[in-house]
């Protein structure tokens, strides 16, 4: 499992974020996000699957994804015009060390660092991929370079369920789902639209336009992964990107027992700006990095078992 990203350092010229620390980003408005919106998770929520906008002329289910478009539409402008949802932002970026499998992230100026720990897949690819860790995307100690990480948290979740209680009150469950599904796309076209900002001119590393399915189908650069998703299945890295963020006091975000965020409409996760840096799937891991993983967040190997578990061999 040491096969290691081959990162040619010595060729990396780290670009610098226009500003190192925590930012409350206050200025976005509903309707710019109406742009950056992924429609296709949109129809799971009505158990209907297929793709945006082939889904809309599907010979089965068509009319069906038609119907709950447009009346998601009609529900969207009203958001959009009567501002019913409040969107809350914030982001940082820190001077940042890979050693090994974790990133040291400089984030006081006592000379003290925060790791985040990462996890690496422990497969043989076909094709000869090396087995990828997060912490691949981050220049090594070794190399005398100081990179950056960044994170995010983004909500759009703050009112919804006041509105969901009154429509459910009068016995209208279909506008209930309906705010929540579309809450859900607009917390996810902040997180995008906050990249792309990221990209552009918080970091400004790629001074590019994407259209809105370049950006579906990530042909940009440098990654936006989140704890709990395939290439970072610990759900417990949300805490450490919340205390770095000062989540809960920025947005009045909170995490629960179990690591969700609440208002459920709500999005963090972390910023990598290499230009080999790509989504990926740790997948299964075996006893001997478990134990590692383990050692290296101060967990016990039962604690660590129970939150990694769908990604454990038997």
């Amino acid at each position: 499992r040491d096969n290691r990203a081959p990162i040619d350092w010595a060729e990396f010229d780290p670009v610098e974020p226009s500003f190192t620390g925590v930012r409350v980003i206050d200025d976005i408005s509903l309707k710019e996000l109406r742009d950056f919106i992924d429609w296709t998770p949109f129809f799971r929520a009505w158990d209907l699957a297929g793709s945006y906008p082939r889904i809309l002329d599907d010979g089965v289910i068509g009319e069906a994804a038609r119907s709950v478009f447009v009346d998601g539409q009609e529900m969207l402008d009203r958001i959009v015009e009567e501002e019913w949802l409040d969107v809350r932002a914030v982001v940082g970026f820190w001077p940042a060390t890979s050693n090994g499998d974790d990133i040291a992230v400089q984030a006081t100026s006592d000379g003290s660092t925060t790791t985040l720990h990462t996890l690496r897949q422990q497969m043989k690819h076909a094709d000869g991929r090396p087995n990828y860790a997060l912490a691949d995307f981050v220049a090594p100690v070794e190399s005398g370079l100081i990179d950056h990480v960044g994170a995010f948290a983004v909500t759009t979740g703050f009112g919804v369920a006041e509105r969901c209680a009154v429509y459910e009150a009068a016995n209208d469950d279909y506008s209930s789902i309906m705010l929540k599904a579309l809450a859900d796309r607009l917390a996810e076209a902040t997180a995008e639209y906050l990249h792309d900002r990221v990209r552009n001119q918080l970091w400004g590393y790629q001074a590019e336009v994407f259209t809105n399915e370049d950006l579906i189908r990530e042909r940009y650069q440098g990654i936006r992964p989140a704890p709990g998703y395939p290439a970072c299945p610990d759900h417990r890295e949300k805490r450490t990107i919340f205390e770095l963020l000062g989540v809960e006091n920025a947005l009045g975000v909170e995490l629960t027992e179990s690591y969700a965020m609440a208002p459920a409409a709500s999005v963090s996760g972390l910023y990598f700006a290499h230009p080999e840096s790509r989504y990926f799937g740790v997948r299964r891991i075996g006893r001997d990095q478990l134990v590692d993983y383990a050692e290296r967040t101060g967990s016990s190997t039962d604690e660590a078992a129970q939150w990694l578990s769908p990604i454990l061999t038997n």
